[in-house]
């Protein structure tokens, strides 16, 4: 035997042994660890806080102009979205992110990107170039939270309307469909932070698809089509810049916020925002009965909502408000009657009295009121005035 070979086999021996020790240690440790599972134990985290855990809605303090307004946009979606304007820190974002805790489970069909109901969806798949006819039996359904969408300032147009699937096209060749925020957001919340900075071809394809309700994307030879229908919420601080009025005028209600001058309640934010901080398990199961408390108010507003009734003596003041305000168009009385109807729900009536019509006045026309610049009156003082003034005329007849 050669002196190579004698060192080859010396080497190898070396490393069965080697090997044979290694697993012996590695058994004799599971050993150890199935004896005694205590001493393995993984160490907790030090945070208590759970990640992307919303501050519940019912825990805000204030700000009741911003909370109305959402409830109603839930309760009755047609009401056209809501703009929160104000100073900073004023909880604008929290709130609108809270939201999704109170929002009832929707209906959709199983699996679908769209969250489309039976009817969008038959309407879709079945109207497509030799599309077979579809049994509404069939198709299963499935409940989801309605969906609350934040669409970041530097988004593009393909992120928010959908675009190309890069990834499918380049391994399997086939030409498909990657949808947007749009197709998230239907039949939920589209929301908006710094609305006003908007780029303006964002805002162009937002009131197209808001005045249809549907998206239409071409790419690359596929034209796609999908319903799109969501509440906009926007907010801002209009220090950094005004709204163009198109996108203004398409917003339902405008909610103004200012910063709270009261000092008990200055204190009470921060003590609730830092025991959230602090352990946000234990309060949320604090607040947990009240969230569950509004869930059920709003549901059941939602189902009486269809009985509400508004007598046309409250319509025709609710005109007159419009006309002696001088609103152009008709958007204002539409949206204080569908308002209206959502308020009288939520207080539990069926009835739209004047009283309705007064609570909810000055969220459906402050925006929409002509820009005076030698006006030195308050918007909301404005409406005030003319509804004081409406409500008297009406008396007196």
């Amino acid at each position: 035997m050669s002196q190579t070979e004698t060192v080859a086999k010396k080497s190898a021996a070396k490393k069965t042994v080697a090997k044979k020790t290694v697993a012996a240690k590695e058994k004799a440790d599971q050993a150890v660890i199935a004896a005694a599972p205590e001493a393995v134990k993984p160490a907790k985290a030090s945070s208590k806080k759970k990640s992307g855990q919303a501050f519940p809605f019912t825990a805000i303090v204030g700000q009741e102009e911003m909370k109305l307004s959402l409830i109603l946009n839930i309760i009755d979606p047609r009401v056209g979205g809501v703009l929160v304007m104000g100073h900073r820190g004023t909880g604008k974002s929290t709130t609108v992110r809270a939201l999704a805790e109170v929002l009832p489970l929707i209906d959709r069909v199983a699996g679908d990107t769209y969250n489309r109901t039976v009817e969008q969806y038959i309407e879709m798949e079945g109207g497509k170039k030799g599309g077979i006819k579809i049994d509404p039996e069939s198709i299963k359904l499935e409940k989801i939270p309605v969906p609350v969408v934040d669409l970041p300032l530097g988004a593009t147009e393909d992120r928010v309307c959908g675009t190309i699937d890069i990834e499918q096209a380049l391994t399997s060749g086939v030409k498909a469909f990657e949808p947007g925020l749009l197709a998230q957001a239907n039949r939920g919340f589209l929301y908006i932070d710094e609305v006003n900075l908007l780029d303006d071809h964002l805002v162009d394809v937002l009131l197209d698809v808001a005045a249809s309700g549907k998206n239409v994307v071409e790419r690359e030879g596929i034209s796609i089509r999908h319903p799109a229908r969501f509440v906009l919420v926007g907010s801002g601080n209009p220090e950094e810049g005004e709204l163009r009025p198109q996108l203004l005028d398409r917003f339902g209600l405008h909610a103004r916020i200012v910063t709270i001058l009261d000092v008990s309640k200055r204190v009470e934010i921060v003590k609730r925002r830092r025991d959230f901080d602090e352990d946000p398990d234990a309060f949320m199961k604090k607040y947990h009965r009240e969230q569950l408390k509004l869930q059920k108010k709003i549901e059941q507003a939602k189902a009486i909502l269809p009985e509400v009734t508004m007598d046309d003596k409250v319509l025709t003041d609710i005109a007159k408000l419009c006309m002696n305000l001088g609103i152009d168009g008709h958007r204002g009385e539409l949206t204080i009657t569908r308002t209206a109807h959502a308020h009288a729900a939520f207080m539990g009536d069926k009835v739209v009295t004047m009283k309705h019509v007064k609570d909810i006045a000055g969220l459906c026309l402050r925006h929409r009121l002509r820009k005076d610049p030698l006006e030195t009156l308050d918007a909301g003082e404005k409406i005030e005035r003319e509804l004081a003034k409406v409500l008297g005329e009406a008396e007196a007849v």
